[in-house]
């Protein structure tokens, strides 16, 4: 029986890992402007990808450390494994990943990621990869078109004023924002770089007392009731739903 440290990660074509992500990743899509690719293989045969390039909205994030360069960070743009891998093989291709960055890299400092808490889970592997949760946020960011094809905001753009400068429509009537969380996490390739973050590092049972809790694409009955109770504020507790 195959074990995880069976796999091998190496680079590989861009080609390569679009066809990969296609194939794997829930969402089917691949981020145009990925710059490394990284293929996962189990006896030789591609059986993930993870691809690694710069945020949507650099501008936006790179505060997110103090004093990081313009080209000290990066994001895991998309990560998708096969049902063939072994158990575990999620978090040790992300370790290799990450000694991969250090070692060729060094100009990077930290990395930043996402887990999709709408359709595929919270960050279970990140957790168990090392990386610190800085974000939950309620999901205003994907909808669901009348044709029931799963949409960013980004697609249409925010506010009337962008999308008139794009010259693009807005949602067709009828769209719906999913229901859900965003969660945000980092891996500090430099540990010296936790030190110049300028936003808390919140408890993973955070996530769980948000009712935001999700696993493979469904939330526990558990999470479920806790979202259907009234929620209750309590005193002196941090706003876990600030815009990134």
């Amino acid at each position: 029986m195959a074990r995880a440290k069976d796999i091998r990660v190496a680079p590989i074509e861009a080609s390569d890992a679009r066809r990969c992500i296609r194939r794997l990743h829930y969402s089917g899509r691949v981020v145009s402007n990925s710059q490394l690719h990284l293929g996962v293989f189990l006896n030789a045969k591609l059986e993930g990808a993870l691809q690694f390039g710069p945020p949507m909205v650099k501008k936006h994030i790179i505060g997110l450390v103090k004093n990081t360069p313009w080209n000290g960070m990066v994001e895991l743009n998309r990560m998708a494994f096969s049902e063939a891998l072994p158990r575990n093989s999620e978090s040790r291709a992300l370790g290799i990943a990450m000694r991969l960055l250090r070692k060729r890299y060094k100009q990077l400092s930290w990395v930043l990621s996402f887990a999709d808490g709408t359709q595929c889970g919270d960050g279970t592997i990140y957790r168990a990869s090392g990386f610190v949760l800085t974000q939950i946020k309620k999901n205003t960011e994907i909808s669901q078109l009348p044709d029931g094809k799963i949409v960013s905001q980004i697609t249409y753009g925010k506010g009337k004023h962008i999308l008139e400068r794009r010259g693009r429509a807005g949602p067709p009537r009828g769209t719906k924002v999913l229901d859900g969380f965003q969660f945000r996490y980092i891996y500090f390739l430099d540990p010296t770089a936790r030190d110049r973050l300028t936003v808390p590092i919140i408890p993973f049972s955070k996530i769980a007392e948000a009712g935001a809790s999700m696993y493979l694409g469904k939330r526990s009955l558990r999470e479920k009731q806790a979202m259907a109770r009234p929620r209750v504020q309590r005193r002196g507790s941090a706003d876990l739903h600030a815009p990134i």
